[in-house]
């Protein structure tokens, strides 16, 4: 099958190319470069640059490359910004998914994979997140994520487009220097960058009703969820009409504080972090339940929060040479 990309040239979705290539899968990546750097896509994989908006392009390179399945990773994704230009979101995240979708069905593509975060539950009072449990968006970002499972299950019920809703928890590491995140917006590079200007490490909050006071994350190899799209990938080709919903995690809590702990230990700094204001609507814990996946696809994470810390070092390192 040739799959098509969205995003493929951002720090997720070249994961995600490279394990289908992997696989032996053929790839085509769909970005507008907007946040992706080009010289992730690998040699020989076709780059078409354009908006998911653009429903005239995005029929034209399915049809051009002969598209038989797509990874739908393109999206406009922080929170915050999310807050500032809701319509901005909404524009971007769903009437992008929109559109994708209106080229897809009419091309008559029988795969689609659409990537959905955690950030759909809101605060869940549960100490595992499983798929039922109640969804409950906190920010405009979350809402355009729920919004874009429920059109692409639509979607599928309308037409017979076999689908899945991937729900990411907390990305993490990288599979070489060159493909790490290069965004500081997530707990380990927001630690790095700290570290590299002998800055304490900052924790939103230490008065959390856990362990040790801070926030409990699930931490999840970004290998682990490219492996994770090439086993839905396969399980859509071969199940025509399937619908899934899954969660991409390991199952298992780390809090803000140990993981500061192990990237000053993996570093070799010894700043202690500092204690600051809770950020607005983060929950104390969100943990997957990562059993569905295990069942539904035989997928389990494989690498553990030490290698992922190590391996977003080295790419810190390769992408801030002079910090």
């Amino acid at each position: 099958m040739t799959w098509l990309i969205t995003g493929g040239a951002g720090y997720i979705g070249a994961h995600v190319v490279r394990a289908m290539l992997d696989a032996g899968e053929e790839a085509v990546v769909y970005d507008d470069l907007s946040t992706g750097i080009a010289e992730r896509v690998p040699e020989g994989v076709p780059l078409e640059i354009g908006s998911t908006l653009d429903g005239e392009r995005l029929a034209r390179v399915i049809r051009g490359h002969g598209v038989t399945g797509v990874v739908h990773l393109a999206a406009k994704k922080q929170v915050g910004e999310s807050v500032e230009r809701p319509l901005h979101y909404y524009r971007e995240n769903v009437e992008g998914l929109r559109t994708l979708l209106g080229a897809v069905t009419d091309a008559g593509v029988p795969s689609f994979v659409f990537s959905s975060s955690a950030a759909v539950y809101g605060m869940p009072d549960v100490d595992l997140v499983t798929e039922d449990t109640p969804c409950a968006p906190m920010s405009p970002y979350g809402e355009t994520k729920l919004v874009g499972e429920w059109l692409v299950r639509a979607t599928g019920r309308a037409t017979g487009l076999s689908t899945a809703s991937l729900r990411y928890f907390n990305v993490a590491g990288a599979a070489a220097p060159a493909l790490a995140d290069t965004g500081v917006f997530n707990l380990v590079p927001m630690v790095f960058e700290k570290l590299t200007e002998a800055a304490p490490p900052r924790i939103f909050g230490a008065d959390y009703p856990t362990p040790d006071g801070t926030c409990v994350r699930d931490y999840i190899h970004v290998v682990d969820l490219a492996e994770a799209h090439v086993a839905t990938a396969r399980r859509l080709r071969e199940a025509p009409g399937t619908d899934l919903t899954l969660n991409i995690g390991r199952g298992e809590g780390v809090s803000v504080r140990e993981m500061i702990d192990r990237i000053t230990a993996h570093t070799g700094h010894t700043l202690s972090p500092v204690v600051v204001d809770r950020r607005p609507g983060d929950p104390a814990r969100v943990v997957a339940s990562a059993d569905r996946i295990a069942t539904e696809l035989g997928w389990k994470a494989r690498h553990g929060v030490d290698e992922m810390i190590a391996s977003a070092w080295e790419g810190w390192k390769h992408h801030h040479p002079a910090r």
